[in-house]
């Protein structure tokens, strides 16, 4: 069965983004700066969606009954976990012969072999996620330079081929990212409740810090700066985050607090040695990192 998304180069390909908002947004400004054949637009808002049109972020406007969505060879559903299915289940029959969807969703579970098992016969689903975001929500914070030198994780099942994979990770070096892993969905979920649940979970809790006040403004430097700036986030996206990962988000907290009862016991204690000790542990971790 032909797939033009692998038989064709980018700027040949026609691309529908679903879900408008800071990810989407910035999908369609990326695609544009591809300079891709076609760029179909879709959002639950259909104000949203004629605003990207106006704006020429986006070329079509996806019809409500998603009876177009048969031109794109490939679909970026870039929408909170649990529309994803939804979506795919009302257009199982929108989508062409040997398309390509993926997804751009922080958590995964089971959601990527669910779709699989419903896509028709020659449309494959293969799970993705840049890990690229900026603070704040919305289209009118979409950017294409959010993606440069990020990194972009692929999560493919045992249903997945080798050629869609392959051009996924092209796809993500086009758009600017810096490399690509690939992990399963458990491992996705699992890192992910690390490096990205648990640092917003803190940034929130260090905002809303009963230590708060209306001279908090006056003492701050770079440490608290850097230390809440994803604190102002999307509540209804990362509470759906959070609670469809919950087990993974639990035990990264309880990890959390471990290291806070390390920081009590020896402050309380007068205990330089394990305060230092606890510091040195850091150093070399975070170098590592960069």
């Amino acid at each position: 069965m032909l797939k033009n998304y692998l038989e064709k180069p980018l700027r040949e390909l026609t691309f529908a983004v679903v879900g408008m908002g800071l990810i989407g947004g910035s999908y369609a400004k990326a695609l544009r700066k591809l300079k891709v054949r076609r760029i179909m637009g879709m959002d639950i808002s259909a104000g949203i969606a004629h605003a990207c049109l106006n704006a020429n972020m986006i070329d079509e406007v996806v019809e409500k009954d998603g009876s177009n969505l048969k031109e794109a060879d490939v679909v970026i559903c870039s929408v909170y976990p649990e529309a994803i299915v939804d979506f795919v289940r009302s257009n199982l029959g929108n989508f062409s012969a040997g398309a390509l969807l993926t997804d751009a969703t922080g958590v995964k579970g089971t959601m990527p072999r669910e779709i699989q098992e419903m896509l028709p016969d020659g449309c494959e689903f293969l799970s993705g996620h840049p890990m690229a975001g900026r603070q704040g929500s919305g289209i009118a914070m979409s950017d294409a330079g959010i993606f440069n030198n990020s990194n972009y994780i692929i999560v493919p099942t045992e249903k997945n081929t080798a050629e869609a994979i392959g051009w996924l990770e092209h796809f993500a070096e086009a758009i600017g990212c810096a490399r690509t892993v690939r992990v399963t969905m458990e491992e996705h979920d699992k890192i992910i409740a690390y490096t990205s649940d648990l640092p917003h979970i803190t940034a929130v809790a260090l905002v809303n810090s009963a230590s708060y006040n209306e001279n908090t403004q006056y003492f701050i430097a770079g440490g608290f700066r850097d230390a809440t700036r994803v604190a102002d986030i999307n509540p209804e996206l990362w509470s759906d985050l959070f609670l469809s990962n919950r087990e993974n988000v639990i035990a990264e907290i309880e990890n959390y607090q471990n290291q806070m009862e390390r920081w009590k016991k020896a402050i309380m204690e007068n205990d330089r040695d394990a305060l230092k000790a606890i510091m040195r542990e850091a150093g070399p971790r975070r170098r590592m990192l960069y």
